[in-house]
């Protein structure tokens, strides 16, 4: 939040997270806190949700002798 605070208005700010926007009142679990986050963030936020399989399952493609 104090981040948040700081940077409000003034300079860029990335966030990313796994979780979707509309559950992180949840997530955060003070609701007065997530409202005053949410708040500084999105309403002047560009939102882009990513679909698609994780990047993370597919192995390596790299030989031992690429090492």
């Amino acid at each position: 939040m104090e981040i948040l605070e700081d940077r409000n208005s003034l300079s860029s700010t990335l966030v990313t997270s796994q979780f979707p926007v509309d559950a992180w009142h949840e997530v955060i679990g003070d609701p007065t806190l997530a409202d005053a986050i949410l708040d500084r963030l999105v309403h002047s936020a560009y939102k882009i949700d990513l679909k698609g399989k994780s990047m993370r399952k597919k192995k390596p493609t790299l030989t031992k002798s690429e090492n």
